[in-house]
């Protein structure tokens, strides 16, 4: 769930709104964006390329650029030694453009992600030295490379470092340094991409705004998802402008493929179609041909490297969606739907896709996740994604020493390698270091959208106040208390919704992406939509359309009447209850990251004394008798969910399976207990059925530990499976929990109320 907040800024003056013609929407966002001046409005609105802030302003850049010149007049070689992501290929690719125009005698090298890794690399400078660089100029990358630099001046080799990123403890003894974020520099705009770092370079180079350049700079911006405020707002804006224009060949085939078409590319285009193409090329290739696309100035030559890139970028995209359900497959084969955390590995992933994984997973299944690999070199590498209240870097921080050999990230991402044998320690380290979330995350809307008179002068109106990106966020409208005209589902899977939303006159249109457990059912129960507004272009047809962002949930007036709600076979938690009970508080942090809700309203029901509240039991209880001790609470009105549990398993395993473990462990003694994951493949079991198995032949003494490897007992007792007192507890467990799920909602309540009104 989402705490939904409103913005709030102070309104423009009425002279303000007519001196820049601006619609009430228009002038209505930039209030709420802080901008309220006429300066501030002149320069959104007029600013371009000549208003940048003098390059000199940036620490070292008048220093590299006398060492560009001098490398130039005395004609060395000189390398640009970029990076494989959309920001390092197209501030490479300006690098490299600008020199050339200069005359210089200019290479570039683009490490391959699976042979030299991100950044630095100590290989990759020994053969550029070699090879005869006597200047290497890093983008995009090179405030690690402590060690890279002390090598190249120890060759006589001058570095320098162009960069972005966060500095560590240690600079790098490189002849000039030119970051944007450099401490105490004077250059006023602190967060340019590796390509907007080149670029300002270019300027100075140059001793020209180089507006040729701008749309390249502005795709690294959009897909390094640095600030589009700033001098980022001029960059971008600018920069959609001339690409919309553009004679590159490169870009406009690229463009081609894409279906897009220049003259009506947005910074959403930028972010979904163009800059995925480019990062594709570095995920499963060698990004160079990258740049070669960027740089080509052949339109034959350029077509048949983007139809390159095209099929990479398609090789992508199947390769993320054949991990992702392999990763599916992984967390209901181990039983990890009642974990806090996934660590997921596959020697056989594709390492080029793992964050993009990483990423699905969490939107699916809403837990921090690390999706793992082996390289040829036989080292685990991988990536992990969180999800907001879990900081992924902090987590893993503690634990870098006793398991990993490489780590970096931030709050939200990360990427490490280990050794094969840490993974299972690893793993269990990161779950435990899961301790929740504390609050709920909050996102804010702009304000409640009049459906009545909107047409799609509204989108430019909206439009005005872009182009949007990090820090000047796509504006997000709420529509309360609506009225649902009609629901279809849509796509093969009908995972996607439509309705046609209607209030005070008007309607619209909205469709919400990857929402099947929207149900009918749910809908009478919405009270704000939160949508985001676009244009449908369908059969040389365009209207308005709202794309659902966020959904805000309370009980309709008419079942307030309803004192108990079955809500069994709904997916979706709503969040508006009082109080959210469990009858096993271990589910209690998984309650809180798995459905989003506010961890002060989640508790045990033993702990529950509310009075006439609107409460829920969010999990399965052991037993009847728990149930009924639940049922003697004081509820205002009762949702029953029942959707979490603590179960080893499911269902009880055939007999059938419990002879083939058996069978397995007299053929294979010595496994360990982690081996048996294998096995369970093997045998076409799930892990947790496999461990539950083993566990009842433990009680029964068919088999025994021996130093942590499992042994078969000779000439074990003849027990039935019904001597186990572990497997008689879990049957019934097992039996009560799907009873309660799978009974008919009329029996189940009327035996709820016919208990409530006992006491």
């Amino acid at each position: 769930m989402i705490d939904w907040k409103q913005r709030s800024g102070t309104e423009l003056a009425p002279e303000l709104v007519a001196e820049y013609q601006l619609s009430p929407i228009t002038a209505k966002l930039f209030s709420l964006r802080g901008i309220n001046t006429a300066p501030k409005l002149d320069f959104w609105l007029n600013a371009n390329e000549t208003d940048l802030a003098s390059p000199s302003l940036m620490h070292d850049l008048d220093k590299a650029v006398e060492r560009i010149n001098r490398a130039i007049d005395e004609g060395e070689k000189i390398t640009i030694y970029g990076d494989y992501d959309a920001d390092g290929i197209t501030a490479t690719s300006i690098m490299v453009e600008t020199l050339g125009i200069l005359g210089a005698d200019v290479h570039y090298f683009i490490p391959d992600r699976f042979k030299d890794g991100y950044g630095p690399n100590m290989e990759a400078y020994q053969r550029i030295v070699a090879n005869g660089t006597k200047l290497i100029i890093t983008v995009d990358n090179g405030i690690t490379g402590l060690d890279e630099v002390a090598y190249a001046n120890s060759q006589q080799v001058d570095t320098i470092i162009t960069d972005h990123h966060k500095f560590q403890a240690e600079l790098p003894d490189s002849y000039a340094i030119v970051h944007c974020n450099y401490p105490g520099q004077d250059y006023p705009f602190d967060d340019y991409c590796g390509a907007g770092v080149a670029y300002t370079i270019s300027r100075a180079l140059m001793q020209d705004s180089m507006p040729e350049l701008l749309e390249l700079a502005m795709i690294g911006t959009i897909g390094d998802m640095v600030k589009v405020s700033g001098e980022g707002h001029i960059i971008v804006k600018r920069g959609l402008e001339i690409i919309n224009q553009t004679e590159r060949p490169g870009l406009r085939a690229l463009i081609k493929n894409a279906g897009l078409k220049i003259g009506q590319i947005n910074e959403t285009d930028i972010g979904f179609n163009v800059a995925p193409r480019l990062n594709a090329v570095g995920r499963l290739a060698n990004a160079s041909l990258a740049v070669e696309l960027l740089l080509c100035e052949n339109d034959e030559e350029a077509q048949t490297i983007a139809d390159q890139v095209e099929k990479l970028n398609e090789e992508r995209k199947d390769l993320t969606m054949r991990v992702y359900q392999s990763c599916l497959k992984q967390i209901k084969r181990n039983g990890w739907q009642s974990k806090n955390t996934l660590v997921i590995y596959d020697p056989d992933f594709h390492e080029g896709v793992l964050g993009l994984v990483a990423n699905k997973i969490v939107e699916e299944v809403h837990k921090p996740t690390i999706i793992l690999t082996k390289n040829e070199a036989g080292l685990v590498k991988g990536s992990g994604r969180t999800l907001p209240g879990f900081n992924v870097f902090d987590a893993l921080n503690p634990l870098k020493e006793d398991y990993l050999v490489k780590f970096g990230g931030h709050d939200f991402a990360c990427g490490l390698s280990m050794e094969a044998d840490k993974i299972s320690p690893f793993r269990a380290a990161f779950e435990a270091s899961f301790k929740g979330t504390k609050e709920l995350p909050t996102k804010y809307y702009d304000f409640e959208l009049p459906l009545a008179g909107l047409s799609l002068e509204t989108i430019t109106d909206i439009e005005t106040a872009g182009p949007f990106g990090t820090d000047n966020v796509q504006p997000i409208f709420s529509i309360s208390q609506p009225e649902i005209a009609s629901c279809f589902y849509m796509g093969q899977e009908k995972n996607h919704i439509r309705l046609t939303v209607a209030k005070n006159g008007g309607n619209l249109e909205v469709v919400g992406f990857n929402q099947k457990d929207l149900t009918r059912v749910l809908l009478t129960y919405l009270d704000q939509l939160f949508i985001q507004l676009g244009k449908n272009s369908y059969r040389k047809q365009v209207k308005l359309q709202g794309i659902l962002t966020g959904i805000s949930f309370t009980a309709p007036a008419v079942s307030l009447t309803t004192p108990v709600v079955d809500l069994r076979h709904e997916k979706y938690v709503m969040g508006f209850a009082d109080s959210y009970l469990l009858f096993d508080k271990q589910n209690q942090t998984l309650a809180s990251s798995m459905y989003g809700l506010d961890p002060a309203k989640i508790m045990p029901i033993s702990d529950y004394d509310g009075k006439g509240e609107m409460a829920v039991l969010l999990d399965v209880p052991h037993n009847q008798k728990e149930l009924d001790e639940a049922l003697t609470k004081d509820y205002g009105q009762l949702y029953l969910r029942f959707l979490l549990d603590r179960l080893p398993v499911q269902s009880i395993p055939a007999k059938s399976a419990f002879a083939a473990v058996l069978r397995y462990v007299y053929q294979h003694p010595g496994l360990t207990i982690d081996d048996f994951r294998q096995v369970a493949r093997f045998l076409g079991l799930a892990y947790n059925s496999v461990l539950f198995i083993l566990r009842v032949f433990f009680e029964l003494n068919f088999i025994r530990l021996d130093q942590d490897k499992i042994m078969g007992v000779k000439n074990p007792p003849t027990r039935p499976l019904t001597a186990s007192k572990y497997f008689l507890g879990v049957s019934a467990q097992v039996n009560f929990a799907q009873e309660l799920r799978q009974m008919a909602s009329s029996k189940l309540l009327m035996y709820v109320n016919q208990q409530l009104r006992l006491h």
